[in-house]
């Protein structure tokens, strides 16, 4: 694998998505650093890490920095960092909105700005962001969220298109409904918004996806992993739905 030898930040690393991710890069040979906003989570990853605010850009640049003396030029980052909230769109907040934006969207262009003059210098690089489908489609109740992901969707086009001649690809992971913290946090929130079991709850969520299952955290890591390799060196601007063909 390509990435092997290679300095790679994984945003959001102390759980879910980003702790699985920086874990088999790690296994793949690479010098993994994990960042994130609680130390508790990213020191039980056993792995290097930064406390870092994926949406103060001057946090980002002094966890960059530090990441970058220990490790050398930054060759790859995965922008993970993300959270949801939901609303109905006619009690969503100006705040709400703001909050989804920040950390989604702002969050990853700040990461990858702070990647991208090392990136330039080598000549090769690796950009991918942890989308959703929710940046390929609608879902009701979470209009704020797929606003930001769909803009993350469009930043990974654009900059893909802009950068195509440097050996930097730019691509976006748009998984389904994970089966992570993260999820366990949505479901309870539709059990004390609707009285809904969590058995019920839960099929819900997992009723959009044709194979009918959650979509594991494992196949995220793995397809992070190919987008970092030789192999997928022509894929660029890419978002690829890890959804069981719901989109």
């Amino acid at each position: 694998m390509s990435i092997s030898g290679k300095n790679v930040i994984v945003t959001g690393g102390g759980t879910g998505v980003g702790a699985q991710t920086a874990k088999i890069l790690f296994e793949a040979g690479a010098k993994v650093t994990i960042m994130g906003r609680t130390e508790t989570p990213l020191k039980s990853q056993k792995l290097p890490y930064q406390i870092c605010d994926v949406t103060d850009p001057a946090a980002v640049a002094d966890a960059f920095s530090a990441a970058r003396k220990d490790h050398g030029p930054i060759a790859a980052v995965v922008a993970n960092a993300g959270a949801a909230q939901s609303a109905p769109f006619a009690k969503m907040t100006n705040e709400q909105m703001h909050a989804m934006l920040s950390v989604n969207l702002i969050g990853v262009a700040n990461v990858w700005q702070a990647a991208l003059p090392d990136m330039k210098a080598a000549g090769w690089g690796r950009m991918i962001a942890i989308a959703s489908t929710a940046g390929l489609k609608g879902y009701p109740y979470v209009a704020a969220y797929c606003a930001s992901k769909h803009g993350v969707v469009g930043l990974t086009r654009a900059l893909a298109i802009e950068l195509a001649a440097s050996g930097i690809t730019v691509n976006a992971v748009c998984p389904g409904f994970i089966d992570t913290p993260l999820l366990d946090r949505s479901v309870a929130t539709i059990v004390d918004k609707t009285g809904m079991s969590e058995q019920k709850a839960r099929a819900s969520l997992v009723a959009g996806n044709p194979q009918k299952r959650l979509i594991s955290t494992d196949e995220v890591s793995e397809a992070v992993l190919w987008l970092c390799s030789e192999a997928a060196r022509s894929v660029n601007g890419h978002a690829l739905s890890l959804s069981g063909g719901e989109i």
